[in-house]
């Protein structure tokens, strides 16, 4: 998936659900980074210490940041990071469960269903490769996840003295432009794999699960789409120029779109692309700067990939000297329609009789 544009560029059961490991925490760590104060202190409660699987090694009344319990659920997968930060967040693993399945939806990951925050087995505890995707991308526009994946190291001071954590993710320094995301792994779920890379402007993500081989996999994924595909810029908003005639004489209205527009290609569908504009032939005034004029559309084939308003850039209104000049020509204009069949008794001259 191409993270700006969420655009698949190769999948194979991508709607398959199934369960998902440690990479449950890329979600974990994009609601506590979304609605957490980063350097907030967090007591390490007794119900986060000791947590099965793998661990940073917190200890019961141990003060870390946020922050650093975010580097410690990312970089070393710490289950007792996971359950701190649920805490934190919601009081319980149970209610950090609704606002997970929450965000999950409201990122359009709709075939997934959390029941923890660190992805060890439990009934119902699932996603598809699609979903995890999406969740991903949306993890790695995050400002301070997308700083924690792409760290190789971290230094954490606790109150209980320092904590140095070195991320799992080989992919870092095995494959070039790497910046992320997240491993995972449990018997049941097999070996799963987030990755993602930016490599010639364009951002991918790549999702493997129960994939025994995931990065030799991940890297193939990865390796084909950067080939195949490159991001294309279909629209400039700077560039785009437009002014259009008012229904004034001499006044017209200058035109704009606020936003330019990237998406990944292959080069056979570069021909695909075309681009529509809805603008009436003249506008009528009064318009104001910030008014929507017209639209927009970009498509590929068929498919529709962007939608923009054009707005005026200017404030144009009707001076006292134009609506004289309406009046007058429509006064104007009326007195000639008085002007016909005047005849009496509204006969025509045809109609009149012939005189010799």
């Amino acid at each position: 998936m191409e993270v700006t544009s969420r655009r698949v560029l190769w999948e194979r059961e991508a709607d398959r659900a199934l369960p998902m490991a440690s990479t449950t925490k890329i979600l974990t760590a994009l609601i506590v980074a979304e609605d957490c104060d980063p350097d907030a202190a967090v007591t390490v409660p007794e119900e986060a210490a000791g947590v099965e699987g793998s661990s940073v090694y917190l200890r019961a009344g141990e003060t870390l940041t946020v922050r650093d319990l975010l580097y410690g659920l990312l970089l070393r997968s710490g289950n007792d990071c996971a359950v701190a930060l649920a805490l934190h967040h919601s009081g319980s693993v149970e209610a950090f469960s609704v606002c997970m399945n929450a965000r999950a939806a409201a990122l359009g990951a709709v075939h997934s269903h959390f029941c923890n925050p660190h992805g060890l087995p439990a009934a119902g505890h699932f996603t598809t490769a699609h979903d995890l995707a999406l969740i991903a991308a949306a993890a790695l526009e995050d400002p301070l996840v997308g700083a924690a994946v792409s760290s190789p190291s971290y230094r954490a001071e606790g109150s209980g003295g320092a904590h140095v954590w070195y991320n799992k993710n080989k992919m870092l320094a095995q494959y070039e432009g790497a910046d992320g995301v997240k491993t995972g792994y449990t018997a049941e779920a097999g070996r799963c794999l987030v990755a993602s890379a930016r490599r010639g402007g364009m951002h991918l993500v790549s999702v493997v699960l129960n994939s025994p081989d995931m990065y030799a996999r991940s890297s193939a994924l990865l390796d084909a789409a950067f080939a195949r595909f490159s991001m294309k810029q279909l629209f400039d908003a700077e560039r785009f120029c437009k002014v259009l005639p008012t229904d004034v004489r001499g006044k017209s209205c200058a035109l704009a779109c606020r936003e330019s527009f990237w998406y990944p290609l292959a080069e056979e569908e570069e021909e695909q692309v075309r681009t529509e504009e809805a603008l009436p032939s003249r506008l009528a005034l009064p318009v104001h700067r910030g008014d929507a004029v017209g639209e927009l559309k970009i498509y590929l084939k068929n498919q529709l990939l962007f939608c923009q308003k054009i707005v005026s850039i200017e404030d144009k209104e009707k001076s006292y000297f134009d609506i004289l000049r309406e009046l007058t020509r429509s006064g104007r204009q009326k007195s000639k329609c008085g002007s016909i069949n005047t005849w009496p008794n509204a006969a025509s001259p045809a109609a009149a009789p012939a005189t010799g």
